[in-house]
């Protein structure tokens, strides 16, 4: 067998820079009891989206490619390895500031994808540069990134931290609004379960 090592000349720091999204802190603005990082949050931003677009699938007649959701969400906030994480009311404080944001987002998608080896640019394309993910796809990670910062609500909340009161009822009324049926599946069937004690998911 040929050591195919032997003959790799690429070097990219792609990866590198991923490595630090367990840097970036998240709810910046907020005293935290718990705190979370950017690279925690990808993970389960993209189990959650993977368990929706299953739900889809096998209880209203979807056809989406799971799979590929998972992976988009892992990358869905890559960007912040360079933006940092704007927290939501700075971000939303104006259309100005929305606007910039964006373009400072879409210049970052393009340093990224520019890191990696020409080869696979193509293949992370979808991955990193928003506006190329199919709008199904969006959909899905967009409530789940939506869910997993209500949980992390919730979960602030049961350490006695009402710093996130406010922002648990402003997320559950966006959640509601989203209308997915896939959505309100999962609130329903896994999201008060994640409220439990280990010894009350044990006596489950």
């Amino acid at each position: 067998m040929t050591d195919a090592a032997e003959n790799i000349s690429v070097w990219s720091p792609f990866y590198a820079y991923l490595s630090r999204l367990r840097w970036i802190k998240r709810w910046g603005l907020k005293r935290n009891a718990l705190d979370e990082n950017v690279m925690e949050h990808s993970w389960e931003v993209a189990v959650i989206a993977h368990t929706l677009a299953l739900i889809k699938n096998r209880y209203y007649g979807g056809s989406l490619d799971a799979n590929a959701i998972a992976t988009a969400a892992l990358y869905h906030d890559i960007t912040e390895v360079i933006t940092g994480d704007l927290p939501t009311p700075i971000k939303y404080h104006s259309e100005a500031i929305n606007v910039a944001y964006k373009e400072i987002e879409k210049q970052a998608e393009k340093e990224l994808l520019k890191l990696l080896p020409p080869e696979l640019q193509a293949d992370f394309e979808a991955l990193i540069h928003h506006d190329s993910m199919p709008e199904e796809h969006a959909r899905i990670i967009k409530a789940a990134d939506k869910i997993s910062a209500y949980l992390k609500c919730q979960a602030e909340l049961k350490a006695g931290n009402t710093e996130f009161e406010m922002a648990a009822q402003e997320l559950a009324k966006t959640i509601a609004g989203y209308r997915q049926p896939e959505v309100v599946f999962f609130m329903q069937a896994f999201a008060p379960s994640c409220g439990l004690t280990l010894d009350g998911l044990m006596r489950t």
